[in-house]
């Protein structure tokens, strides 16, 4: 606030001056902040990994649709240790598909519980897309490369998305 602000009428006026915020006065009592500032890249960050997570969301959610509609859809390419019906691993690929996608809505809110569901959700759809590579193998492959973004995204820097919202 520049010195003219705190005069009326050429006269000092101490009830202006006495409201204003000064930002050294953390520096001149010795009470320093302890929160780091805000980084842009931070929450550029997490706001990625939230639109991945609605992204990927949504995919794997009309993935488990078509595998609940047509289970005949997906072919198995080779025979691996865990052989799932498609219509019960469909209802699964849904649910989390629709978890994923709802927790990446809130962490691009700034909600903070919201991180660690979306890094749980995340953890999940990358078991469960490693245990669909039989059916899937290449779309399982980058969604699994895509949740590990996710995590790393929420972990190391989520926290800087929910102070600045």
């Amino acid at each position: 606030m520049p010195v003219n602000d705190f005069c009326i009428a050429g006269k000092f006026n101490p009830h202006l001056a006495t409201n204003m915020e000064d930002p050294m006065s953390d520096r001149l009592s010795g009470g320093a902040s302890t929160e780091s500032p805000v980084s842009s890249v931070a929450v550029g960050f997490t706001a990625f990994a939230a639109v991945v997570m609605i992204m990927t969301g949504a995919f794997q959610a009309f993935q488990g649709l078509v595998a609940v509609l047509n289970d005949e859809f997906f072919v198995v390419g080779q025979e691996w240790t865990f052989s799932l019906d498609l219509t019960a691993w469909g209802w699964v690929h849904l649910i989390v598909g629709a978890l994923v996608a709802v927790a990446g809505g809130f962490v691009l809110r700034g909600a903070v519980w919201a991180r660690a569901v979306g890094v749980t959700v995340a953890a999940a759809s990358a078991v469960l897309n490693f245990m669909w590579l039989p059916y899937y193998p290449t779309w399982s492959v980058l969604i699994i490369a895509l949740d590990v973004v996710v995590i790393w995204a929420l972990v190391a820097h989520g926290r800087d998305i929910a102070r600045r919202a």
